[in-house]
């Protein structure tokens, strides 16, 4: 009989000391970094057969023997994970001409319809388990809808602080669920100020992006779903919209693991990160050969998720997108816009603005020859597209009753 989980220790990302997994831990005491859970892989291997996977329900948590939930009586799950991928042939013809090999890992299917369900679920889990009584975090929006739902239904308390501006659809959604819910006038790096300066006298936890060791770990079962959907073998690249950039850490991990349990060969994807023209720190931090990413001043785009002018994950996903021989291209929000309206129009895929930046930087990709159409890429829509329907307008005629509407013109057809 195998372990629930393989959980051994936790790990400093930067210099690899061992921290106690079975305390409360948020960054590294030493550096001052993120902390990586690791696992007993060798035992791991000879006691999991890849073969039971399939076997199992479809949530992220099939693969609970690599999640840091020690019981499944731990798990705070809303079904999230398995997510549809989706050959999208339509869509290479519209960018380039020709049909190409894209595929869209559509992260909206999520519960509270964006990726963040994956890591709201692995921290949420972990942090009842350890006794932790309040959580809090920081967000942009679509970890703010996933932390409330979460934190609600583990009977938790839990407070967010989001910028103003943030989408009405997440304030809704944190309100609804029962969090505490603050707005800024500033940044996401202005609402985490604010946690960090109140949390101990309010008996908060923090689970803000990489504060804490387990968002990650639910981030990369986006990696191990991959790899399956695949027959388990990976693609020839990942695009992938980052903000905070948890995804490409957690997947590159993931895939890591999955070498180790000889679930996979070593044959890794090219990673490509998408930013925002406006806010793009770690974009000219790869272009200029930096192994950190300065603070972005002035950060402006209408992809919230993006704008994010500083990550503390950026040595771990500048790493992986040089070990992976990949790059890092901007987008304009005006280019994510016609982005969006092209996924959904070919494909029926309503993706976020975030999501839709991956297919603006494909098409440039395909352009610039970078990548081929005859390439397998998947393009990550992390969330949904009605989770910010204000940044969608419609324009329609209004009918009087009994009046017919007028053919369309030959041009307003696809």
């Amino acid at each position: 009989m195998t372990a629930y989980s393989y959980l051994t220790h936790l790990e400093c990302s930067r210099c690899g000391q061992a921290y106690e997994a079975e305390a409360v831990q948020t960054v590294s005491a030493c550096c001052g970094k993120p902390l990586l859970a690791r696992y007993d892989l060798a035992l791991a291997r000879g006691e999991w057969e890849r073969a039971s996977v399939a076997e199992r329900p479809a949530t992220m948590w099939r693969y609970h023997e690599l999640l840091p939930a020690r019981q499944e009586a731990d798990v705070v799950s809303l079904g999230e994970g398995m997510t549809p991928l989706l050959a999208c042939k339509r869509l290479g013809r519209a960018l380039v001409g020709i049909a190409t090999r894209a595929l869209v890992k559509d992260e909206g299917a999520n519960p509270t319809g964006s990726f963040k369900a994956r890591g709201m679920s692995a921290a949420v889990s972990r942090a009842r388990a350890l006794g932790v009584k309040a959580l809090a975090t920081p967000s942009a929006g679509n970890a703010a809808a996933a932390l409330a739902a979460y934190a609600a239904r583990a009977g938790l308390p839990a407070t967010v602080i989001m910028p103003a501006d943030a989408p009405e659809s997440a304030k809704a959604q944190v309100a609804v669920s029962g969090a505490d819910l603050y707005l800024v006038k500033g940044l996401i790096n202005d609402a985490g100020a604010i946690v960090a300066a109140v949390k101990e006298e309010r008996g908060w936890f923090d689970v803000a992006t990489l504060k804490e060791p387990y968002r990650a770990e639910g981030k990369k079962t986006m990696g191990f779903e991959l790899a399956e959907q695949l027959g388990w073998r990976l693609p020839d690249a990942i695009i992938y919209p980052a903000g905070g950039g948890t995804g490409i850490v957690g997947m590159w991990k993931a895939f890591e693991e999955l070498e180790a349990l000889g679930w996979i060969g070593s044959k890794r994807p090219k990673m490509m990160i998408v930013q925002a023209e406006g806010c793009a720190p770690l974009v000219r931090a790869f272009q200029e050969g930096s192994e950190t990413a300065e603070p972005w001043q002035g950060a402006r785009t209408l992809a919230g998720g993006l704008r994010v002018p500083a990550a503390i994950g950026d040595f771990l996903i500048l790493r992986a997108l040089r070990q992976s021989g990949g790059t890092s291209l901007t987008v304009s929000d005006a280019e994510m816009l016609a982005a969006a309206h092209l996924l959904a129009s070919t494909e029926g895929i309503f993706a976020g603005l975030e999501g839709a930046a991956t297919v603006a930087a494909y098409g440039k990709l395909l352009e610039a020859g970078t990548l081929k159409p005859e390439d397998e890429v998947v393009l990550f829509n992390t969330g949904n597209g009605l989770l910010n329907l204000d940044q969608f307008p419609v324009r329609a005629p209004v009918l009087p009753p009994g009046e017919r509407p007028q053919p369309r013109r030959m041009e307003d057809s696809r």
